[in-house]
């Protein structure tokens, strides 16, 4: 580590512990709200101090006023996650969460749309564009192991969309930015109620050209939100969401291009073309003293047109998944001590068809390959308070994943026709106790698992050898973490975590471009977040991450798993100026990690990085109409980076202008 970067990380830790919960939750210039609702971390309402885990909550008003364009840009400033996208797109954003950013980063952490999975059970990226930013009410972002309750894919944590819901007279919004390299992002939206219906509307439009020659991406996208409460004991709801996404594919570069002109192109004709749709129904009854009973319907496609030409591979893929989730709460005192009881299961059947081409214009058919992966898992899990201030969690989850394929040339050969069952079960138990009106400590165990996408356990793109992988396990692991919230004064607080998730059977592709189970693995690392409101003057916040990743068995034992950075950092202060304006500085900090595919560590480590940002916002006071605007540079000091896998370079965006306008009313 060099002094530069010793410096950078050192102030960073100083101002954390000693000026400095994180970034978000704390938007308004007083005291610190603490009585926030968290439904993700025990899908039922609750306190957040009383969840076992280190948890941020996202509101829409702190979405509003970052001047992000897409979720991945909203989660990239909370601490321990990093997001990366090798094409510039942030609907191909991956998210690297405590350490899970190696060469397979998918599948690591779940992410939920108003509870529906949006993880795909093909080795897709989530398309973080699939809901508007101005649709979503907040996000909460739960870290650690999630299995009991959600099953497949909750490794390193849960992140939950929750969009807006309707409510009083109608009010409408609009907001527009714009910015470098041809950005220009319109949204749209009226929400309200009538009686006993509320309504949510939104739309938007998003367009860029792209930092990189050929990177060009559009998005186009629209929410629905009905509710009906038909009287206190029942309630129903219906949220539909519509995004389609164009975009190029620059492709990698050598070390060579990317020294010479680091914007240039690496391919000669690589894009795609994705058209997502999500429904779910939801249904509540409550029983008084007997409890409340969930339904979640839930209905996704998601079609992608695939033209890689630097892979001479063209397709067309059509995902369609069913979901059917009940759960049962229980809220009911045992000899005068606090209770609640969630039982429920999880039911999906997804299926995947793909047809291969060797043309773009899709008239010379090579291949056809029709997948599906069924689950069913049953779930339970009990929170007692032992005294008013201590709660004891306890949760299992048994579930089974049926996984089938076919592939068929179009001259009739049968490639692979086979199936595998995969068992999973997961334990948790946690001990939360509160201190006094804020505080609190917590310690948990769990074990966690995740099923190998179906383009994992079955190769049907021609990258590798086409086959069913039968052999291919799927990932187990055990975390224990201990953790801590203190507000040691009304508007100081103080969040400290340490975590260790050991895992066995992580997939990764080989050189061969063929899915391997790795040897053993380790996560390991301490989050700090902080912050100090000086109410109407500023608030400080600072956040540092390190992250141990590491093999633990095998001819890579204690070498580093690639493409994790050590050391995670980022600063900042808000200036509460006159006459309605916000001046923000924020530094952010990358460390040191291996090249993607370098599992053996025998290649030059990727250099660490600091980007240095700057926001000005204006937030006037007008009667009827919330108005607020902000102009802002990105990376304001230009600073030159790449991700490096496999050898190939994806240089990362230099100094970016933007700013933009939203009102209310």
């Amino acid at each position: 580590m060099n002094r530069h970067t010793l410096t950078v990380v050192l102030w960073m830790l100083s101002g954390c512990l000693f000026f400095c919960p994180q970034v978000y939750g704390q938007s308004e210039p007083d005291a610190v709200p603490m009585e926030e609702i968290v439904v993700t971390a025990t899908r039922n309402k609750e306190e957040i101090r009383q969840v076992p885990a280190n948890v941020s909550i996202i509101t829409a008003k702190d979405i509003e006023e970052s001047g992000a364009t897409s979720i991945a840009e909203v989660l990239d400033r909370l601490e321990n996650i990093q997001v990366r996208t090798y094409s510039g797109n942030p609907s191909e954003a991956l998210i690297d969460l405590r350490g899970f950013g190696g060469d397979n980063p998918h599948g690591k952490t779940l992410v939920l749309l108003d509870g529906k999975r949006l993880n795909n059970p093909d080795m897709k990226s989530i398309n973080w564009l699939q809901t508007s930013l101005s649709n979503i009410e907040r996000i909460e972002v739960v870290r650690g192991a999630g299995s009991v309750l959600y099953g497949d894919s909750a490794v390193a944590g849960v992140i939950n969309i929750i969009t807006k819901k309707g409510e009083g007279k109608p009010e409408f919004s609009a907001s527009f930015i714009a910015g470098s390299y041809g950005l220009h992002d319109e949204q749209a939206g009226v929400r309200g109620s009538e009686g006993k219906i509320s309504y949510s509307l939104n739309g938007e439009n998003q367009e860029i050209q792209g930092y990189r020659a050929r990177s060009k991406y559009s998005s186009r996208g629209a929410g629905l939100n009905l509710g009906y409460e038909g009287n206190e004991t029942w309630n129903a709801s219906l949220a539909l969401s519509y995004n389609r996404s164009d975009f190029d594919l620059p492709g990698s570069l050598t070390k060579l291009q990317y020294e010479q002109d680091r914007r240039q192109i690496g391919n000669p004709d690589d894009d795609r073309e994705n058209t997502d749709f999500h429904a779910n129904l939801a249904l509540e009854s409550h029983f008084g003293d007997a409890g409340s009973l969930h339904i979640q319907l839930l209905y996704g496609s998601k079609e992608t047109e695939y033209n890689m030409k630097s892979w001479s591979s063209y397709s067309l893929v059509n995902l369609d998944s069913y979901g059917i989730t009940p759960r049962y709460v229980l809220d009911r005192n045992i000899f005068n001590h606090k209770n609640t009881l969630t039982f429920g299961l999880d039911h999906y059947d997804e299926k995947l068809d793909k047809e291969g081409f060797s043309d773009r214009e899709q008239t010379s058919r090579q291949s056809t390959a029709d997948l599906s992966r069924k689950t069913l898992g049953f779930y339970v899990r009990n929170e007692l308070h032992v005294q008013e201030d201590l709660i004891f969690t306890l949760g299992y989850r048994t579930e089974r994943a049926k996984i089938q394929g076919k592939e068929i040339r179009t001259n009739g050969t049968l490639v692979f026709d086979e199936e595998k069952t995969h068992e999973g079960e997961a334990f948790e138990s946690a001990l939360t106790w509160l201190i006094g009106e804020k505080s609190k400590v917590f310690v948990k165990y769990a074990t966690v698992f995740r099923y190998p996408f179906l383009d994992e356990q079955a190769s049907y793109y021609g990258y590798g050898s086409d086959a069913f992988l039968t052999d291919l396990e799927m990932e187990t692991g055990k975390t224990y973490e201990v953790g801590a919230n203190f507000f040691l004064l009304r508007n100081l607080s103080l969040d400290l975590t340490l975590y260790r998730i050991d895992m066995e059977n992580e997939i990764a592709t080989n050189a061969s471009g063929n899915q391997i189970n790795l040897d053993k693995t380790r996560r390991e690392g301490i989050e700090l977040g902080a912050s100090y409101l000086w109410e109407k003057v500023a608030k400080v916040y600072g956040q540092l991450s390190y992250r141990n990743s590491e093999f633990r068995s095998g001819p890579n034992f204690g070498k580093d798993v690639p493409l994790v950075p050590e050391i995670l950092g980022s600063a900042g202060v808000i200036l509460y100026l006159p006459y309605g304006l916000e001046l923000n500085p924020e530094v952010k900090y990358i460390g040191k990690n291996y090249q993607g595919g370098d599992d053996s560590n025998v290649l030059e480590k990727v250099d660490d990085y600091t980007v240095y940002n700057l926001f000005l916002y204006y937030r006037p006071t007008i009667k009827n109409l919330k108005l607020s605007a902000f102009a802002g540079v990105e990376n304001l000091t230009d600073e030159k980076h790449a991700l490096i896998y496999w050898g190939g370079y994806y240089p990362l965006p230099g100094i970016t202008v933007k700013g933009g306008i939203s009102l209310k009313f």
